[in-house]
This record gives C-alpha cells, sequence and structure tokens, in this order.
C-alpha cells in the first residue's frame, strides 16, 4: 500500500482534545453511507456506533459493510479513538494500585515477518530492570507464534482473572492479559471478522485497548503511516508517554536490521523521527535469523536472549527492552534504557524474572 493510500488518516492542526461523552446517535445506514461517500463518521456517532456493534445489536450483514466502509474509506484519527473508547468500556479492567513506571509493550502483528516473541522476550527484561508491565496479548493469528502461544509453552498460565493479573503486577511487576478473557463483548464481532478475512479497524484497536489502562506503552504498527495516526490516537485517549515505532524493513517492533520510524508522545507533545541501530552503537544486523516457524522455536530464541546468548535475539530484545524502559520513564533516554537492559540481561535477573512470573501464575491454577 502507498503512503498517498493513507491520506484520510492526516491529523488534523487542531489540538487533540479529550474524549467527552455525548448522545447523538447514527444508524447503521447513515454510517454506511457516510463510508461510501468518503466522509467522516464524527466521534460521537461512532461511540454509538461501536456500541451497537459490541453488543451485536446490528446484524452481521450490516456490521460487516461498515467495516468494510471503514476500511475502503480509511479509519480517520477520530473514528479510531471513538472505536477504541469503546472498547476499553466494555473491557473487563485490571487494577493496579502503583502506576508509576507502568507500561505495555505490544504490536498490532500482521507485519508478516513471523519472528519470534520479541516484545514478550523484552517486557521480562523492562520489568528485571524498573518498569511495571501490563502485557495485552492474543494467539498467534497473522505470525507464527502468539504472545499468549509462547507464554504457554513457558509455562505461564494464561488464563486468569483480571483481579489474579493485578496480583501478578503487585508480587512481579508483568501483567499478562489474555485478550478474549478482557474483551468478552469481542465475542460478538469475532465471527464477522473470521468470515471476512481481512483487515478491519479491530486490527489495530487490540494495542489501543490495555485493560489496566497503561499510561505508557511501546507499540510496533504494520505500515509505517499508522505511526503517526496511532501516537495521535493514543493522545486523545490521554496516554502519557507513548511510543510507536515501524520497521522500515516491515517489522512491528524497533528493528536491528533497518532504520526504524518512530512517532512520540510526551510531555503533551507529539514527535515524530527516524532511529538507526549504529546511533546507539549497535551494528545493523539482517532480521533474517529471527524468523521462527512455531511457539516452541520461539520459546528457544527467547531463553537464549534472556540467557545471555551473544547474537541477533539478544541485540534486538536488549534494543527493544530499551526503548520500552525510556517509555515507561525508567531510563531517561532510549541509550540509557538499552545500558540497563544489557545489565538486566547480563547478571541472570530477566531470566529470574521469567521464573519468577511463571510461578506467579501458577499459584491461580
Amino acid at each position: 500500500m502507498r503512503r498517498a493510500d493513507f491520506t484520510a488518516y492526516a491529523p488534523s492542526a487542531a489540538p487533540a482534545q479529550k474524549i467527552e461523552e455525548t448522545a447523538m446517535s447514527i444508524t447503521p445506514q447513515e454510517a454506511l453511507t457516510r463510508c461510501i461517500e468518503h466522509r467522516e463518521i464524527f466521534h460521537d456517532e461512532m461511540l454509538h456506533l461501536m456500541r451497537q456493534i459490541m453488543q451485536g445489536q446490528i446484524s452481521p450483514v450490516m456490521a460487516a459493510a461498515i467495516l468494510t466502509g471503514l476500511r475502503v474509506k480509511k479509519e480517520t484519527i477520530g473514528e479510531i479513538s471513538a472505536a477504541a473508547q469503546v472498547m476499553r468500556e466494555f473491557a473487563n479492567h485490571v487494577s493496579v494500585s502503583d502506576r508509576e513506571n507502568f507500561v505495555d509493550i505490544v504490536g498490532t502483528g500482521g507485519d508478516g515477518s513471523h519472528t519470534f516473541n520479541i516484545s514478550t522476550a523484552s517486557m521480562f527484561v523492562a520489568a528485571a530492570a524498573g518498569a511495571k508491565i501490563a502485557k495485552h496479548g492474543n494467539r498467534g493469528v497473522s505470525s507464527k507464534s502468539g504472545s499468549a502461544d509462547v507464554l504457554e509453552a513457558l509455562g505461564v498460565n494464561i488464563l486468569l482473572t483480571p483481579d489474579q493479573v493485578g496480583q501478578c503486577i503487585e508480587q512481579t511487576g508483568i501483567g499478562f492479559m489474555f485478550a478474549p478473557t478482557h474483551h468478552p463483548a469481542m465475542k460478538n464481532v469475532a465471527p464477522i471478522r473470521k468470515e471476512m478475512g481481512v483487515r478491519t479497524i479491530f486490527n489495530i484497536l487490540g494495542p489501543l485497548t490495555n485493560p489496566a489502562d497503561a499510561p505508557n506503552i511501546l507499540m510496533g504498527v504494520f505500515h509505517p503511516d499508522l505511526v503517526g495516526i496511532q501516537v495521535r490516537v493514543m493522545e486523545r485517549l490521554g496516554a502519557r508517554h507513548a511510543i510507536v515505532v515501524y520497521g522500515k524493513d516491515g517489522m512491528d517492533e524497533v528493528s536491528l536490521g533497518a532504520a526504524t520510524l518512530v512517532g512520540e508522545l510526551k510531555d503533551g507533545e507529539v514527535r515524530e523521527y527516524e532511529i538507526h541501530p549504529e546511533d546507539f552503537g549497535l551494528s545493523m544486523i539482517s532480521n533474517r535469523g529471527l524468523k521462527v516457524a512455531d511457539a516452541t522455536e520461539s520459546k528457544e530464541m527467547l531463553l537464549e536472549a534472556l540467557g545471555n546468548v551473544p547474537g541477533t535475539p539478544r541485540e534486538i530484545v536488549t534494543l527493544n527492552a530499551g526503548t520500552a524502559l525510556y517509555a515507561a520513564n525508567v531510563a531517561s533516554s532510549i541509550e540509557d534504557g538499552i545500558e540497563r537492559a544489557r545489565e538486566a540481561i547480563a547478571s541472570g535477573a530477566a531470566r529470574e524474572k521469567l521464573d519468577q512470573f511463571v510461578r506467579a501464575t501458577q499459584q491461580f491454577k
């Protein structure tokens, strides 16, 4: 897809505003007409429409037509923000008392790279270095191994209630929120999405709808134009520090194999820039050696990285964990974060954090 195809996503020059509830509604037929005519569905209308979709109040045929229409029209920042707000409303939330240095490390998926679970490995390193992690994930759809798949392979009990996830965060600094458990209303949408078999707005909503409402986030995206879009959506949703990344080799991670596009929200301001591995004293290395066939191979590569085995897996986890530590405000910069991540791996603290997390989740079996 060319960059020009995303012109409808172009952010307004007006400053982002906090989301407010209004009573305005729109019929499904009106929404579909708006999409066909390439006109925006306004924020309050989108709230009403998404609530109907999430509650199964719109027929599958009409819901599929609207989702297709939004995709063809190109969803706007306002439409995505409203849809994310509704998904958050319907979520089973996790309560966390201490929200200092609290961060989500997540990707949209769909990048087709089939690499091991880099963000999942990075969360253990970041937690060992002082961040609190609320990771929101699912089983693999487009990937060979989703975060839930590799965590199960590692012995993690992923089927925790919101209260149990909160206890894990308090005990270990890590919580994993399995999407089906925390977004039960998605059962009304899942059959429609499965039958459609194409990307819809829901493919980019997952990373925006953390059930623990983490105020900070490191988010990878599958298309370069989503960098500016998603960071501005996070701004509207009230994020404190958001870093959205796209590796120019196609990865939804901070990449070692190419430059990485970055959208950063910090102190109420959004910046977009580009970073390179060499900026942090790292060599540019092809990501071909990171590919896996299944969750078992992903587990093995993850354990190599956490076990301080020299190689590309360790280096890319260090880079992404360092960026996450910066997003969590534990580190003052990505460079500082990388140094902290290196120490967490070299000292064995990252591997111990994994073992600690496995034990914590198993207590609820």
